[in-house]
């Protein structure tokens, strides 16, 4: 059984009232006992075949299944393709290619090679250029998690290097900035939690289900707290690190300072991942004020630095 004729007869009976045991089989070139087959394997699928007798008999959708393809403009049809051919590297390859194969039976004819251009125009990929952890098992795992409300079990690591082991009721995979999130209830905390996959090992689904709760959205907008938290730096960098600097701060904040520096004003929040971030663009920035941050920028350098004396 050929999964591409199965969906190609979809399209067909999507796209047509009724059509015919005969038509099919001379169009794909077998049996009619073959055709019969497949619309067996289609409704099994969940998809419902309703099958006519007689002279002008023949496999129609039932017309409940069916959408008015006037429901959605090109417009819409595109958006749709584009979300969904962003979320390629995010769902099964099953899922997303049903998901696309119903999309596009609502595409006119006329009009498909525009609607795929659209559609085209803006590409998502989330994962990093190089380096990355594959967590493609764990995705996968935490889908089935989440489609069987199955209970996980992992270690955690912590920001602060402690590890512990938890068992949570997953309710959600989440993607902020370049970063999957889980969120979860768990059994350990008696809460929800956010846990970073790159912090997560051994991840196992337990046969061990439970009934989903009412779930609270996770807060993922911290700018305005972000924002009370921040002390405005004036740093002085080379012309070639200006890219990099650029991810943290506006264009409005840099100004040229002779042929190849700039001077900054960056926003910095004073904890070891921030300083962490100041201390990646190396001798290619000088942190000029205030005098406080220049002075811890000096004393992490020098531990550092000590950490190689001989």
């Amino acid at each position: 059984m050929k999964i591409d004729r199965l969906v190609s007869i979809i399209m067909i009976l999507l796209d047509h009232e009724r059509v015919g045991a005969q038509e099919l089989a001379e169009q794909f070139e077998v049996s009619p006992r073959t055709i019969y087959r497949d619309i067996d394997a289609i409704n099994l699928a969940g998809i419902p075949v309703r099958s006519t007798p007689g002279v002008n008999g023949g496999f129609e959708i039932m017309p409940q299944f069916k959408l008015d393809r006037k429901v959605f403009s090109t417009a819409d049809l595109s958006a749709i393709l584009m979300g969904l051919s962003s979320l390629s590297g995010m769902m099964r390859g099953d899922e997303l290619a049903n998901a696309l194969a119903k999309v596009r039976s609502f595409m006119p004819a006329g009009q498909a090679k525009d609607i795929e251009q659209k559609a085209n125009q803006i590409q998502i990929d989330p994962t990093p250029w190089i380096n990355a952890r594959d967590l493609q098992l764990y995705l996968d795992a935490i889908h089935t998690a989440l489609d069987g409300c199955n209970l996980i079990w992992f270690k955690y690591l912590d920001r602060s290097g402690n590890q512990t082991e938890r068992i949570v009721e997953p309710y959600q995979l989440v993607l902020k900035s370049d970063d999957w999130y889980l969120q979860a209830y768990c059994y350990i905390r008696e809460d929800y939690r956010m846990f970073k996959l790159t912090r997560i090992s051994q991840l196992i689904v337990l046969d061990e289900t439970f009934l989903p709760r009412e779930y609270p959205a996770p807060h993922l907008d911290y700018s305005g707290a972000a924002a009370t938290l921040q002390t405005t730096t004036t740093l002085r960098i080379h012309k070639s690190i200006l890219e990099r600097v650029l991810d943290y701060v506006a264009s409005e904040d840099i100004t040229l300072d002779g042929a190849d520096h700039y001077i900054v004003r960056y926003p910095l929040i004073e904890n070891d991942y921030y300083y962490g971030i100041l201390l990646s663009f190396g001798d290619k920035c000088e942190c000029v004020e205030p005098p406080h941050v220049r002075a811890e920028m000096k004393r992490i350098a020098e531990a550092i630095a000590a950490l190689y004396k001989d």
